[in-house]
């Protein structure tokens, strides 16, 4: 027998892993889950500025649906009934998808990007789109045409970009698990400034086809959600090759849940020596060290190591930069006047770079994961904070400058293509959430995500919730 979603204690901020169980043992309806979200929506969203678009009526339909399918015995999965929202970026067939800017401010798509095909094949239910930095050509999420994005924790700080709309959501209980995408960080940060978990799956894993692009070259897609376990059922339903995208890899993709609980006994740690602590804050750096220790608790081994050719990092500026700057040639030729001026000044900086920077740049970031590459052999996973600090305020001059510190940990795994998760591992004593980063080889994120639940289930830190 169903229950009334207000018997269930605070059902919309449980784990999806946790949410789903309630469906299929029909304890909880997906129509219960969506209201639970819904209301927690009206309560929070003014002060927060997660959704561009909310989709609450096509939402309670579909969880209608996903009701009425389970009981007739059709059963998609672990997505099954699961409120999702989008980073407002992923096309949605018949809903605006808006990039976060003005010109595409009226763009309704005619047909669903590949992971809204996949998420939909999943049984998962669309809440809406979710406030994104511009073009995702950013970290703050101060969106000027459709209003800020506020940090759950503190709203007078920044959530992160671009995805800080989807960190928000998840963190907030407005949904389960969101898409986001990552070209420097952008899935990562905002999971470190709000205390949720975010995975950047290796370099043509996730579809981009139907993604607004902001750098063909360094585009990742990936979810946001509450517990790495949730992030496993999300890949889970995502990832594939898709024939369409020029990007998508063969490679087989996985069961990103088998193994998962299967400890870090014997995982080949690195700290790196050089780069990723610099001009680090003190709070963080106790607290990611704290992680290492627990990871060694676990039976993990763990080596002080310097990365080779940090020095080669600076290339995924030039190609980020150049390749927006190439997709945004005819708005700035004429719409200039309509995009924001942070990403502008980006967008011009970009057609700076020359033929010869960008072929620099490309062989660079060819190197750097070569060398790397090699390393991981002898290493499995390559730990660091994921951001030097924790959210900055949203407003100020010094709010700039520490923006622009906020990709110094996490570009360099875009660059390389390299999978890359961020978990949390503490709080400032201001009460901010701090970010683990753990990065490994090519393909691997069940194994990846193997470790970071290791670590997870050694802490308490993502049990944390910002709002009541």
């Amino acid at each position: 027998m169903l229950i009334p979603f207000s018997a269930v204690s605070d059902v919309a901020l449980l784990p999806l892993e946790a949410a789903s169980a309630l469906i299929h043992s029909r304890r909880a309806s997906s129509v219960d889950l969506v209201r639970a979200c819904l209301d927690r929506i009206t309560r929070h969203e003014r002060e927060l500025g997660a959704f561009i678009t909310l989709t609450a009526e096509s939402a309670l339909a579909e969880a209608k649906r996903a009701d009425a399918d389970l009981a007739n015995g059709v059963d998609r999965g672990p997505l099954h009934g699961i409120p999702v929202a989008l980073k407002d970026l992923y096309d949605t067939a018949g809903v605006r998808t808006t990039a976060g800017s003005r010109i595409f401010a009226d763009r309704v798509p005619e047909h669903d990007s590949a992971v809204v095909e996949r998420l939909r094949a999943a049984g998962a239910v669309f809440l809406g789109k979710l406030n994104l930095h511009e073009w995702a050509l950013g970290v703050t999420n101060q969106n000027p045409h459709f209003g800020p994005a506020c940090n759950p924790w503190d709203t007078t700080r920044i959530p992160g970009g671009s995805s800080g709309g989807s960190a928000i959501a998840v963190a907030s209980g407005f949904c389960y698990v969101s898409p986001g995408s990552d070209t420097g960080g952008s899935i990562r940060i905002p999971a470190s400034l709000c205390g949720v978990a975010g995975l950047k799956p290796t370099y043509g894993r996730v579809s981009l086809r139907g993604v607004i692009p902001l750098a063909w070259t360094l585009d990742h897609s990936g979810p946001l959600a509450r517990t790495v376990g949730d992030l496993a059922l999300a890949l889970s339903a995502i990832a594939g090759h898709d024939p369409l995208d020029p990007s998508s890899s063969e490679t087989p993709s996985d069961d990103y849940a088998a193994g998962i609980e299967d400890g870090a006994k014997d995982v080949r740690v690195i700290v790196p020596t050089n780069h990723f602590f610099d001009d680090i804050d003190p709070e963080v750096d106790a607290a990611v060290r704290a992680a290492v220790a627990v990871l060694a608790s676990l039976g993990a081994s763990v080596t002080e190591l310097a990365l080779p050719r940090a020095d080669l990092i600076s290339a995924q500026r030039a190609i980020l930069l150049t390749d927006a700057a190439a997709y945004h040639r005819e708005h700035l030729r004429e719409r200039a006047a309509d995009i924001g001026a942070d990403v502008l000044t980006r967008l011009r900086t970009g057609q700076t770079f020359t033929g010869t920077d960008y072929a620099q740049a490309r062989r660079d970031q060819g190197e750097l994961r070569r060398e790397w590459l090699a390393v991981l052999r002898e290493h499995d996973v390559i730990l660091s904070p994921t951001t030097p600090i924790a959210a900055p305020p949203r407003e100020g001059q010094d709010a700039v400058a520490a923006a622009q510190r906020l990709t110094a940990n996490t570009a360099p795994f875009n660059l390389t293509g390299l999978p890359a998760v961020s978990i949390p591992c503490g709080f400032t004593q201001a009460g901010l959430p701090i970010g683990l980063q753990l990065a490994a080889g090519p393909w691997r994120e069940r194994f990846l995500l193997r470790v970071a639940r290791a670590y997870e289930h050694a802490t308490p830190w993502h049990e944390r919730q910002p709002l009541s």
